[in-house]
């Protein structure tokens, strides 16, 4: 036999597989295998190519593929479903394809109804970072004011107010300890005044004329 009919037979068979896969028009509803119901937005894939559709609102779908292609069918909570197409001779296939739903498997949880105590709280508010005042480059602190007078725990004492120090006359006419002796002075006035004229009233009893001692 000579070396180049290995060759042509490779061909020939070639050629009969290409002859023998034809397209066909995949049509049908893709729905849920327990209800029946119809599952908008299943996938229909063909694995030759990785192209696909999405079913319409009743489940719908019609893609195009060879009749030697495998479609697979996916939708969310659903398992995954290939159907081979096997070769069919048909140029339109009608089919209903049913989905299992996909049972997930939650871990145990276990929920502690146990509040955690006062010290925990603490140390867990402890344990928080404070963020850090943003440092503004090149801004400096005012200097603290200087007060005019020496601050003690206790009330200022106010300086003798003399022509020689114009501080104290300022400190006597308008701080509050200045207003309230000057209050104190006047009413202390006002009552030797009075006192005063009493004294010369009584006095003034004992003559008769009292012309000019009069109050």
């Amino acid at each position: 036999m000579p070396r180049a009919w290995p060759w042509v037979l490779a061909l020939l068979a070639g050629l009969a597989g290409q002859a023998r896969a034809q397209q066909v028009r995949v049509s049908g509803t893709i729905s849920a295998f327990d209800s029946r119901q119809a599952i908008p937005g299943a996938t229909v894939q063909v694995q030759r190519t990785r192209r696909g559709l999405a079913a319409g609102l009743g489940g719908e779908f019609e893609i195009d593929a060879l009749n030697t292609d495998t479609l697979l069918f996916r939708a969310v909570g659903f398992k995954p479903r290939r159907l081979p197409l096997g070769g069919t001779g048909l140029s339109q296939l009608v089919i209903q394809v049913q989905l299992l739903r996909d049972s997930v498997r939650l871990s145990e949880v276990r929920v502690n109804g146990d509040r955690p105590d006062r010290a925990m709280i603490n140390r867990a508010l402890r344990n928080m970072k404070r963020p850090k005042p943003p440092v503004v480059s090149g801004a400096k602190r005012p200097p603290r004011p200087k007060p005019m007078f020496p601050v003690d725990s206790s009330a200022p004492k106010a300086p003798v107010p003399t022509l020689e120090s114009p501080v104290s006359l300022l400190y006597e006419q308008f701080s509050r300890q200045g207003k309230e002796r000057k209050k104190v002075r006047e009413l202390e006035a006002a009552d030797r005044a009075e006192k005063e004229r009493q004294a010369r009233a009584k006095y003034n009893k004992a003559f008769k004329d009292n012309r000019g001692y009069e109050p």
